[in-house]
């Protein structure tokens, strides 16, 4: 993570994003422009969190660990986001572990700022009721009906969202054979399973498998095949 002292662009994020009136005057000399590398951690499961992070620029990951040490990924992230809006109100550590899935820009603030100058504001209470309730109504709806999917849509729709990010056209993820467990783990399937799709994708001409990363080749391709994102 690294702090960015530039107040304009603080602004201009803000306006871009239309939410420049959500931080009242005594807030705004304490928010700050955080940059994040792709695969850099924002925070972790488990862990406390002190800032309150505005997503404006890239895309992140989010995922959970259970107590056994498996992993699934909850979602993709594209701004407009929050990041630690839950944490904030309830006062808990950290629900999931958000990652940088490209080069990512946060916008934060202190939590000590937040109690002493926006603890009772009603356009930032509102901004985080409106983010916190579409969080749920969202992950009511798909969680468990996103896992219903075969591991054929789940590997296509999570390898568009690795290598995709919209608002950076020089980005061109790959996925690493190294990691091969972990996407098994966080798509929710076993590693011989996911060797075995993979194989398939690369007969079908979707991907082309090296001997360090899965590279896309048909992105149309595997577009129908995940007919939606089912992550994002």
């Amino acid at each position: 993570m690294k702090e960015m002292k530039d107040r304009e662009q603080v602004v201009e994020y803000l306006h871009a994003h239309g939410i420049a009136s959500v931080f009242n005057d005594q807030l705004m000399p304490h928010l700050s422009l955080y940059s994040f590398d792709q695969g850099e951690l924002i925070c972790s499961q488990g862990e406390p969190l002190q800032y309150l992070y505005i997503l404006v620029k890239g895309k992140v990951k989010i995922y959970t660990t259970s107590v056994e040490g498996k992993t699934l990924i909850l979602s993709f992230k594209t701004p407009l986001e929050m990041i630690g809006d839950i944490e904030y109100v309830q006062g808990t550590e950290i629900i999931n572990t958000v990652e940088a899935v490209s080069s990512v820009c946060m916008i934060g603030v202190h939590h000590r700022w937040l109690r002493k100058y926006a603890s009772d504001d009603s356009s930032l209470l509102q901004f985080l009721l409106k983010i916190i309730t579409q969080k749920f109504y969202i992950k009511s709806s798909s969680l468990s009906f996103n896992l219903m999917y075969p591991v054929e849509v789940r590997l296509a729709s999570y390898l568009l969202s690795v290598s995709i990010d919209e608002s950076d056209s020089l980005f061109d993820g790959k996925l690493s054979i190294a990691s091969i467990k972990d996407t098994a783990n966080l798509i929710g399937t076993s590693s011989r399973h996911l060797n075995r799709v993979i194989r398939q994708f690369c007969t079908e001409g979707l991907v082309e498998r090296s001997k360090e990363f899965i590279q896309i080749k048909d992105r149309e391709g595997l577009s129908a095949l995940a007919s939606r994102n089912i992550y994002e």
